[in-house]
């Protein structure tokens, strides 16, 4: 392949691609504390993003990788709260377990109750989502309003989560969602301050998936 730039790429075979990324990263991400259960979602994190800085702010519960494989391996739904971070789930590896991965959002009964309560369509999903996936993995990357839901549910008794990835990103109620997670006495995965989103929640469940296919 010929590309008119003076610069060349190092490589265009794609696992020698994410090879040398994951070598960049070792090289650069300097000290840290993380354990080695850990480190491989960090290390997916920092390469769907690119910032060292937010990989290095994640914050586990102790039970976080141990409860995300079980939910897996047991067939446990996986829940997201944009369809964003639905389609960029590697659901190959989920699907031999017998995971679904189930988003609400956009459900007719979600929007027409949304609507009636003059609320968001995020807070409805959650209440919807946890009659259908106790046990299961709730993977939210962009809506605070979901992720605040979803922890008063549990705060009420009201939902039993497996895993919660909680990593939305924003102004409005990101950074106080994750702080609000992380005084939870439930396995989860989430970071400090207001960077997140969809791609770096997928990166970290797809990170646990491939732990899962390993163990």
């Amino acid at each position: 392949m010929d590309f008119k730039t003076e610069f060349k790429p190092i490589t265009v075979q794609p696992q020698q691609i994410e090879g040398k990324s994951f070598e960049i990263i070792d090289q650069e991400i300097g000290s840290h504390s993380f354990t080695k259960e850990q480190y491989p979602i960090v290390q997916r994190v920092i390469h769907a993003s690119a910032d060292f800085e937010l990989g290095k702010r994640l914050l586990f519960h102790p039970d976080a990788i141990r409860a995300g494989i079980e939910a897996i391996k047991n067939g446990k739904k996986v829940v997201c709260d944009v369809q964003m971070v639905q389609v960029g789930i590697s659901k190959p590896r989920l699907e031999k377990y017998g995971c679904e991965v189930k988003v609400y959002i956009s459900d007719e009964d979600v929007i027409e109750e949304a609507k009636r309560l003059n609320t968001t369509r995020a807070i409805i999903s959650m209440r919807k989502a946890v009659k259908e996936a106790e046990g299961g993995i709730f993977a939210i990357g962009n809506a605070p309003t979901a992720l605040l839901e979803l922890i008063r549910l549990v705060k009420e008794r009201e939902a039993k989560p497996g895993l919660i990835i909680g990593l939305p990103v924003g102004f409005v109620s990101a950074a106080e969602s994750k702080e609000e997670l992380a005084k939870l006495d439930i396995p989860f995965i989430t970071n400090v301050g207001r960077k997140g989103g969809s791609t770096v929640t997928v990166a970290a469940l797809n990170a646990i998936s491939l732990l899962a296919e390993r163990v």
